[in-house]
């Protein structure tokens, strides 16, 4: 256990008050703050942890590949890796790639438990490919977490004994690698069959130590490599982060490093119970939960890492968070990360960062992810300002959020810029745009987008608002069964925010039944191409038979449509009011 300068855990946390400032000081100050306190209870190893962690910032999850279940690294829909890959991604600014890694599937039987030579050694050229183009490297234990190591409660002895001939096989292979590679002990952990809180937090501890000790054994750069551990299920809550501090407390080792994960608030990272926007309690959850990593770990001298970042409603389908929503979040995340010197790791499946085309998917995600970076920026309440067709519009109103910065101009993309004291007018956080120029802007009265404006701020990326034509939506009466109904839908430019089901009493209806409004993409799903809202067997599952249900349909416009439904057995009919 390399503590050979004298410095302990113990000796960090009586640092804290030391760092008491910091917390409330600027991001780069905080970090400092952490070093310099780490350097003065006499460790330059650990002030070296600080400073690598802090030197991986910003870092990207090569998500979907090495990880994959089935033949190799494209089973899961990604190309191959390529050296070409990784410089490209280099150019994106990245300084760390974190590589998810399953092993179990290409092992052999036990009591060896042997890696299959071709790929450990695929495993290592693309490590040795990263490391050669500057960037900091992790790769962890990732799917086995689901696979068999889930199995500890049953299975203590048999699965520790994998972990350990697996880990030993890992650790030896990249021995002599430089110190920009850490080692994670596993992704996401939890445990089937245990006993509750206790048991999980004691096979917690057993993992993440035999893990420390099995890699140290090892010697040569494994002597002082940074070790990364995780929180139970990567969970930052207080239990779970109070259990890992009492390990690194014990295992006493400068070169650990903590890891959580976080994916926003629940029911916002899904569109759930009607957290449509990133709103007072989304902003809160974040803060909240990084000022806990920040106090538990990187105040006391420890670093901490966001092994992945993102929102869960990617995965289920387009639109599930709205764009504005999205980038808000984002930003304030970026932000936040920084003033709570954490050190963050975006996850892509391959939907964000296209891997065969090397371009973003969504450039704008980016550009806001790329700015959260250095600095903030300046957002808005919404990026949608809807102007019924037909009529002449009335001035529309939006709040900026000027974090920091201040509005210097807006552009029509694509056309001249607006004129201040002529199209718009700013007072305070108030933007109102004229309705003369909104009227001028929609003259095409085509339903959706008529135009864009890009709101420029003194600092950051710009802030689109898309100018958008819409007659109130239309739903039409329908039939079909419990396991599909189509509701033809005639969005006329609007957009569907969220919905809501309830019975006759009022309570809730359909899946999550401890709320009325039901989640995006999985209870409903509309095709704005197709002209479709989908009610699937998920929603119909959970519907008491032969009971009406009240549906309402929630547009970004304001708009709210019912729709009733009735039915008996698997047949359904759909009734617009």
């Amino acid at each position: 256990m390399p503590s050979s300068a004298g410095f302990t855990r113990r000796q960090a946390m009586t640092t804290s008050a030391a760092l008491a400032a910091a917390a409330l000081s600027t991001p780069s100050a905080a970090q400092a703050a952490a070093r310099s306190a780490a350097r003065s209870a006499g460790s330059a190893a650990s002030a070296s942890a600080l400073d690598v962690v802090a030197d991986m910032q910003p870092g990207w999850n090569l998500g979907n590949t090495f990880e994959a279940i089935g033949a190799d690294e494209t089973a899961w829909g990604n190309p191959r890796v390529t050296r070409a890959f990784f410089r490209r991604l280099k150019a994106q600014g990245f300084r760390s790639i974190r590589i998810p890694v399953t092993w179990g599937q290409h092992e052999g039987p036990a009591p060896a438990y042997t890696l299959d030579p071709v790929f450990l050694a695929r495993i290592k050229e693309v490590v040795d490919w990263a490391l050669a183009d500057g960037f900091h490297v992790l790769i962890n234990m990732h799917g086995d977490a689901w696979q068999w190591v889930l199995n500890m409660p049953a299975r203590h002895d048999a699965v520790l004994a994998q972990y350990t001939a697996t880990w030993q096989q890992i650790a030896a292979t990249f021995r002599d690698e430089s110190r920009r590679l850490l080692f994670e002990s596993v992704n996401e952990p939890f445990f089937n069959g245990s006993s509750g809180d206790e048991q999980n937090a004691v096979l917690m501890n057993e993992l993440n130590t035999t893990f420390h000790s099995v890699v140290r054994a090892t010697g040569g750069g494994n002597a002082d490599r940074l070790l990364v551990m995780p929180t139970l299920g990567d969970t930052p809550d207080q239990a779970k982060i109070d259990g890992l501090v009492a390990t690194f407390a014990a295992l006493d080792d400068p070169n650990l490093v903590a890891s959580v994960h976080y994916y926003s608030f629940w029911p916002f990272s899904v569109n759930l119970a009607g957290y449509t926007t990133f709103n007072a309690a989304t902003q809160q959850d974040l803060t909240d939960t990084f000022d806990l990593v920040h106090k538990a770990f990187v105040a006391n001298g420890i670093p901490a890492v966001v092994g992945e970042y993102g929102l869960l409603g990617w995965d289920s389908g387009p639109g599930t968070v709205e764009e504005g929503e999205t980038l808000k979040y984002l930003e304030y995340l970026g932000h936040y990360a920084r003033y709570r010197g954490l050190t963050t790791m975006l996850w892509d499946n391959g939907s964000r960062f296209n891997r065969r085309t090397l371009q973003w998917n969504d450039p704008s995600l980016y550009a806001q992810i790329r700015s959260s970076w250095t600095g903030r920026s300046g957002t808005a309440s919404t990026d949608q300002l809807f102007v019924p067709r037909g009529r002449t519009p009335a001035d529309a109103t939006i709040t900026l959020n000027l974090n920091g910065t201040r509005l210097t101009r807006i552009d029509v993309v694509g056309a001249r810029h607006l004129v201040r004291g002529v199209d718009y007018t700013v007072s305070g956080s108030t933007l109102t745009i004229a309705a003369a120029t909104l009227g001028r802007l929609t003259a095409s009265q085509e339903h959706g987008t008529n135009a864009v404006l890009s709101l420029r701020f003194s600092d950051g990326t710009p802030w689109a608002v898309n100018v958008i034509t819409y007659d109130k939506p239309v739903l039409t009466s329908a039939t079909g069964t419990t396991a599909s109904l189509v509701i033809p839908t005639a969005f006329n430019g609007d957009k569907l925010a969220t919905m809501e089901a309830v019975y006759a009493d009022g309570s809730p209806a359909g899946p999550q039944s401890w709320t009325t409004y039901k989640q995006f993409n999985v209870a409903f799903t509309p095709d704005y191409t197709a002209g479709t809202i989908t009610l699937p067997t998920a929603f119909f599952s959970d519907v008491t038979d032969g009971a009406a249900v009240t549906l309402t349909f929630y547009f970004w416009s304001g708009t709210r449509l019912t729709y009733t439904l009735t039915g008996s057995g698997t047949a359904v009919t759909g009734t617009s009011a």
